[in-house]
């Protein structure tokens, strides 16, 4: 009777790995026949890129490409949005997949037969779009998920929610966009979303590759803006006046002390950079006011509250030094990328599954940023890097994402759809 029992549990425990290896196949099999199609959309929609808010004609590919696959879509959302929903034919929990829509304000300079020659309006400015951060790649990619999990939706345990977003690059003046809408307007509800992951092309690494790190992945970014109030005079004679671009340049070193000598580098790093600085209109005047703009990157929430402080501390201590005063402002953008210790332990080998071991790599943070975090702020997540640049470029040679020279090696499309798929279906068969 022992022998039967165990012989009944070894048949069971045979048969349920075979249904794994065999869906696992499924999908695998599956995301090599999507790969032409991936690449064709891609190709289409870079040749027609939009900006953010305005991906209208993006966003209608999507939802009538949802719909011919038997997903339930509702739009729009965040003005161009689109939510797809696939209920899996087995009770479980719900995972939300997501992919950015929209371009930037770049002329292209990479000579391919699918090139963007699109010119629009941009904050009042005549410009050039072109998808010089792959997000193009990224639709054609959660596209191609989309087709492959509708395939095996009988087997699927639980709901995916496919989240197309608009303006990650950032809304147009005056308006609101990007994931943060997309929460605010209920994009991880109805049903709620349990975990989140999202991927994002770049040419820091080659076709094949997969990076990845737990903790803080990418930093938050913030702007600030400072107004420096002089006196004005003439230029023969300054003591006759408050000289706001001398005090304007001793801000500009002042600032720079923050992430080298007034914050714990050895945490994490920072960044504190002025972009631009306005003043005067002649060379023989001493303007009354300068003003100065740029950006901070921080790695850690409590270091990131501390910098603002310090920035307003250091402005206007270094004007009022000088005769002058300043007015600091500080406009928090978009939160740390966060990537959830617990699922990206989980999900980790998923990831070496299906690249290799030798083509996943833990990699360094960042200080560049992603709205994705508005996402993980609310549900627990993890995004991670998938490699497009041609293997016989260096990291050095190959322009980088919002370069006019910026370009994807699609072979590397069909890694992207076979992780996405892979993560969300191996998420949820885990309890």
């Amino acid at each position: 009777m022992r022998l039967l029992a165990l012989f009944a549990l070894e048949v069971l425990m045979t048969a349920t790995l075979d249904a794994a290896t065999t869906l696992d196949q499924r999908i695998d099999d599956a995301a090599k026949k999507v790969e032409a199609k991936v690449i064709a959309c891609r190709r289409d929609i870079h040749e027609h890129p939009e900006l953010g808010n305005r991906e209208t004609r993006t966003s209608k590919i999507i939802a009538d490409r949802l719909r011919e696959l038997g997903i339930e879509v509702k739009t729009p959302i965040a003005h161009t949005g689109v939510i797809g929903i696939l209920h899996g034919g087995k009770p479980g929990r719900v995972v939300a997949l997501r992919a950015d829509m929209d371009a930037l304000p770049v002329v292209e300079q990479v000579d391919v037969p699918f090139k963007s020659t699109v010119r629009t309006t941009f904050n009042g400015h005549d410009v050039g779009v072109m998808h010089a951060c792959g997000h193009d790649a990224h639709v054609a990619i959660l596209l191609g998920v989309a087709e492959v999990l509708s395939d095996i939706r009988a087997e699927i345990p639980g709901t995916v929610k496919f989240l197309f977003q608009p303006a990650e690059e950032g809304a147009p003046e005056g308006e609101e966009g990007g994931a943060k809408l997309m929460v605010k307007e209920g994009a991880l509800d109805n049903p709620k979303v349990d975990a989140v992951f999202g991927l994002h092309v770049t040419s820091r690494y080659p076709v094949g590759e997969i990076a990845y790190r737990s903790g803080s992945m990418m930093a938050a970014v913030d702007s600030f803006k400072i107004t420096v109030h002089g006196k004005q005079t003439h230029g023969a004679y300054p003591w006759l006046g408050v000289d706001p671009i001398v005090i304007a340049a001793q801000i500009v070193l002042g600032l720079q002390t923050i992430p080298s000598r007034q914050v714990d580098s050895s945490l994490a790093p920072s960044i504190v950079t002025v972009g631009a600085i306005h003043g005067g209109v002649r060379n023989n005047i001493i303007p009354d006011d300068v003003e100065m703009i740029g950006t901070i990157r921080s790695l850690d929430a409590k270091m990131r509250d501390e910098i603002h402080a310090r920035i307003k501390r250091t402005a206007e201590d270094i004007a009022r030094s000088g005769g002058g005063t300043a007015t600091v402002s500080i406009e928090e953008g978009y939160p740390i990328t966060y990537n959830d210790p617990a699922i990206t332990e989980q999900m980790a080998p998923t990831l070496r599954r299906i690249a290799g071991p030798s083509n996943v790599e833990v990699v360094n943070a960042t200080l560049g940023a992603e709205d994705f975090s508005f996402f993980q702020q609310k549900v627990p997540g993890l995004f991670f890097w998938l490699g497009t640049r041609p293997k016989n470029q260096t990291a050095e040679q190959a322009a980088s994402n919002h370069s006019p020279l910026f370009y994807v090696d699609e072979s590397g499309l069909e890694l992207g759809v076979r992780a996405m798929a892979h993560v969300a279906v191996d998420y949820l068969k885990t309890r």
